[in-house]
């Protein structure tokens, strides 16, 4: 897991190819006025998804991974808290089976740290990091890039 502050991507942006131009985008188009659902920056490989969410207790939400995807999480308009568990200490099954076609899975197992994510910052996640996002009161217009690896 990786947290900051959009201003101060640049020092994060060489540890993949796409995080570069991801962020560029970013800082150059208002992400409020994308419409809902996936904006595809480049194809499959570089997308961002917008939703609009009400956020919820942490004990109500649950961890979910991705193999082939990292997420970098854009709070835009309410802070978000975004629970972290590291996946290879995850002592129990997922409640389903991984699916492959939506890159997905969910675990009932408790976050074992918590981040305040706050507009202008990022979380970005890799598939080690099981992560429960949409944890806070309120609601949440948010940015997922998806970034595949």
């Amino acid at each position: 897991m990786i947290f900051g502050k959009i201003s101060d991507s640049a020092r994060i942006e060489a540890l993949h190819p796409a995080l570069q131009r991801l962020f560029e985008f970013v800082k150059t188009h208002d992400l409020m006025q994308l419409p809902l659902g996936r904006n595809e920056i480049d194809g499959d490989r570089l997308y961002i998804n917008i939703a609009e969410n009400t956020l919820v207790a942490s004990q109500a939400q649950k961890l979910e991974v991705h193999r082939a995807y990292m997420d970098v999480h854009l709070p835009l308009n309410n802070v978000e808290t975004i629970g972290w568990r590291a996946l290879s200490t995850i002592d129990v099954p997922s409640e389903q089976p991984f699916d492959d076609a939506s890159d997905y899975a969910l675990y009932a197992a408790p976050a074992t740290s918590y981040v305040d994510v706050h507009p202008g910052e990022y979380l970005i996640a890799y598939p080690e990091d099981a992560h429960a996002p949409l944890i806070g009161s309120g609601s949440l217009r948010k940015a997922v890039a998806k970034i595949k690896l």
